[in-house]
């Protein structure tokens, strides 16, 4: 919206307020006409400000009846019109205007009772047609018209300042409200977006460990096959079978993890596929690695959200065992479950000797390895960041004497 076009019905309204004004001046004699001029004027000049700058209206008001006062001029009937200035001033001004305007009110009645003599209250009543009714009444009772009249101005004026303060509380409150809601809706997008990347970081995780472990499995499966004997085809099948099960076996999590995450039903039971350790250790063994497990207390049953953490943290570090560990090397797990049936953690270990080429540290003890940047891959990472959702946690070590790799990680066997 232009300048103009914004300013154009304030000054609609002070030029409608100049013609009452002018219509008003015409009971006066031409020689009291520029102190008239001068009143409706100014009473003009307030009510086409009283909407864009009230302060100013304020101020044009007062100027306008002080100048009233000190000429002499009878009340007129446009000044009625400054109750648009007191409803401006307490809808749109700042809070000292408002405040201003609050008091302007009785002090401005009391300065027009003060100052104008009551002929000049007769007169101006006497333009309405009632100026001979309320003299009447002054000399038979003798009571004064002034205080009436001041009463009657506080009340023209006290009634659209009062409006004009509840409109002003009504669009703060509306605008409180707004802000409120576009608040909640910036924060329920906020909400929305965050859950969909935890989503999306999960299922890449997800796909991480069942995709990482099958191909690690059978790229191991497929490189013994290389040291069979020619004439040892029997050999031959069973390594093929092996791989042909491994990767029937991830095309079926890949198809479980990918239908958990839209809402269709799984294949298979979640419990029959992702939570059974043996069955990765086995898959390994299968591959052609020597696995040697240990378990140290009772197995106790974990709920399936716990089962399916420990599940994908020991997948993914037999996967680093496979693919960073010598072939001819035994790969040590070790399974410490916590005593008793109250809370505690299963503790699990492997370990895994490391290649000639892997860098090793020049500690001859164990030193704990750092966490990955959280831009980093998916598998150390991604086992923190399970295993913190969950209330545990993991530890990854190396050592020089003799050159291993230790991957300890400590799940929670009760929900938490």
């Amino acid at each position: 919206m232009s300048r103009a076009t914004r300013w154009l019905p304030d000054l609609l309204a002070g030029i409608a307020a100049f013609v009452l004004g002018l219509v008003d001046v015409n009971r006066y004699s031409s020689a009291e006409m520029w102190p008239p001029l001068a009143v409706i004027t100014g009473v003009a000049v307030a009510v086409g400000l009283s909407r864009a700058l009230p302060g100013a209206a304020l101020a044009v008001a007062w100027f306008t009846g002080l100048l009233q006062v000190l000429t002499g001029v009878d009340p007129m009937i446009t000044e009625a019109l400054l109750a648009a200035v007191a409803f401006g001033c307490a809808r749109w001004g700042r809070l000292p205007t408002v405040w201003l305007s609050g008091l302007s009110i009785p002090v401005g009645a009391a300065i027009a009772v003060v100052w104008l003599s009551p002929y000049a209250f007769y007169e101006g009543l006497e333009r309405i047609g009632i100026g001979g009714l309320a003299e009447d009444a002054y000399r038979a009772g003798g009571y004064d018209v002034r205080a009436t009249a001041g009463l009657l101005g506080v009340a023209l004026l006290a009634t659209p300042w009062l409006l004009g303060l509840a409109l002003r509380f009504a669009a703060r409150s509306q605008a409180s409200r707004r802000s409120q809601v576009a608040a909640e809706a910036e924060r329920d997008q906020a909400e929305e977006i965050a859950r969909l990347r935890e989503e999306q970081a999960q299922l890449a995780r997800d796909v991480h460990d069942v995709v990482g472990h099958s191909l690690a499995v059978i790229l191991a499966q497929a490189e013994s096959a290389q040291y069979l004997e020619d004439a040892d085809t029997q050999g031959l099948k069973v390594t093929m079978a092996n791989i042909a099960t491994s990767a029937r076996s991830s095309l079926d999590d890949v198809r479980q993890v990918l239908a958990s995450t839209s809402g269709q039903p799984a294949s298979a039971p979640p419990a029959a596929q992702h939570t059974d350790l043996d069955s990765l250790v086995e898959g390994v063994r299968a591959s052609g690695h020597e696995v040697i497990t240990s378990d140290v207390g009772t197995p106790q049953p974990m709920p399936p959200e716990l089962a399916v953490v420990a599940f994908r943290v020991l997948q993914e570090m037999l996967t680093n065992a496979i693919k960073h560990g010598p072939r001819d090397q035994p790969v040590h797990v070790e399974r410490h479950w916590a005593s008793g049936q109250g809370d505690g953690d299963l503790r699990i270990e492997v370990r895994n000797a490391l290649m000639a080429e892997e860098p090793a540290a020049t500690h001859p003890i164990a030193v704990p390895l750092p966490p990955p940047p959280i831009a980093g891959g998916q598998g150390l990472d991604g086992m923190r960041r399970r295993l913190e959702a969950v209330g545990g946690r993991l530890d990854v070590r190396r050592r020089t004497d003799p050159p291993t790799f230790t991957a300890t990680a400590w799940v929670p066997v009760r929900s938490r």
